[in-house]
């Protein structure tokens, strides 16, 4: 199964909850609401989840091993930091409109 598409959504918050990602799978296959979280130890992935009736939160979708996981981690994060965050991105489009 080969990731086809990255999609990053930014939160413009000062928490952990750095962002949502959409990702698909071989042009056919989406799953959405991944999470980018920034821990102790750097940034990680959180797969999509909902809260069961005992309160604990189950994931909906995930890898079955940890190689996957670790593929689907890795270019998820590397597609974060090439995406512009929307204050770079602000300052961007204001720094064009004075030259302009």
């Amino acid at each position: 199964m080969k990731i086809t598409d990255i999609r990053i959504r930014r939160v413009g918050t000062d928490g952990k909850l750095k962002a949502y990602v959409t990702v698909t799978f071989d042009d056919c296959f989406v799953v959405h609401n991944i999470k980018v979280i920034e821990g102790k130890n750097g940034a990680f992935i959180a797969m999509p989840s909902r809260k069961t009736k005992t309160g604990e939160y189950k994931d909906v979708a995930h890898p079955i091993n940890s190689e996957f996981r670790s593929e689907l981690q890795r270019e998820i994060l590397s597609a974060f930091e090439k995406e512009p965050s929307e204050a770079a991105s602000s300052k961007k489009e204001e720094d064009n409109e004075e030259t302009s």
